[in-house]
């Protein structure tokens, strides 16, 4: 009778050692599963954290370089300017100079011819001493952002324009750093050059809009245009974009064939008092 219970209890005992050992197994796959999980979120927060130090030295190496290039342009361009001011200045008026001497010393008709080429050389002589001072840095910031605009679009007008005008809006706020001074008139230079070369346009203009909070600077002229779709970006165009990232400052340049091309920066007034 006992050996009959005995073996009536057995498969219960077997049935909760099952049972007992399918907990244990679930709870195992649980804690294993858990620490899978955990270890892939702390693999996945580091690898996400490389690669943003990553990217950040890349745009900080990017910034770096950057800063370099422009340095070594400006650099370059005060040099330039200073050559064309003391060495060809002064050639140009020495021979100035040389056409007065020898007007006196010939007939009346002859005199009106050298009195020609005399206004040629002392034209030519203005416009490099013009040129000289908007490629060097300190005497654009000795005379202010708006009037070297205005004298770089007034020397413009000279040579191709019917006009070519500065219109300003807004209080004017000073530019405590300089630099993105600079950096705002080169974009306008290469803008400018850009025109000259390929436009064909026959008006220019430049308005400064000093808001609350930023200042919007537009450029535009009458010329072509091209279209947006095909043009290959040269080194002006890479380099007005470049220099307008370096002071985050937002870049948009637009056209369309035969109504011109307009040039729109935005920049933040807040990075004016950095």
């Amino acid at each position: 009778m006992t050996n009959f219970l005995f073996f009536l209890q057995t498969p219960q005992v077997s049935t909760t050692a099952e049972r007992y050992l399918l907990i244990y197994m679930i709870g195992v796959l649980i804690v294993v599963t858990t620490l899978v999980i955990l270890f892939f979120i702390v693999f996945q927060k580091r690898k996400n954290k490389l690669l943003l130090d990553q990217i950040v030295q890349q745009q900080a190496f990017d910034k770096e370089l950057s800063n370099a290039q422009t340095e070594i342009q400006e650099q370059t361009l005060k040099n330039i300017g200073w050559e064309l001011h003391d060495n060809v200045g002064q050639l140009l008026a020495a021979a100035s100079m040389q056409l007065n001497i020898l007007k006196t010393k010939v007939d009346e008709e002859t005199r009106e011819h050298f009195s020609e080429a005399s206004d040629y050389v002392k034209q030519s002589l203005k416009e490099v001493r013009m040129l000289s001072r908007s490629l060097n840095n300190e005497v654009i910031l000795n005379i202010g952002f708006e009037q070297s605009i205005t004298n770089e679009l007034n020397r413009l007008k000279k040579m191709k324009f019917a006009s070519a005008e500065l219109q300003v809006k807004g209080d004017i706020v000073p530019f405590n750093n300089k630099k993105h001074e600079i950096i705002i008139f080169r974009i306008l230079q290469e803008f400018f050059s850009n025109t000259v070369k390929y436009s064909e346009a026959k008006n220019l203009n430049v308005t400064l809009h000093y808001l609350k909070e930023q200042l919007l600077v537009e450029a535009k002229d009458d010329g072509i245009g091209f279209d947006m779709t095909t043009i290959e970006e040269g080194c002006g165009l890479l380099n007005m974009k470049s220099r307008a990232e370096l002071i985050n400052m937002s870049y948009k340049l637009s056209s369309t064939i035969g109504e011109g091309v307009k040039l729109e920066l935005a920049y933040p007034l807040g990075t004016l008092s950095e």
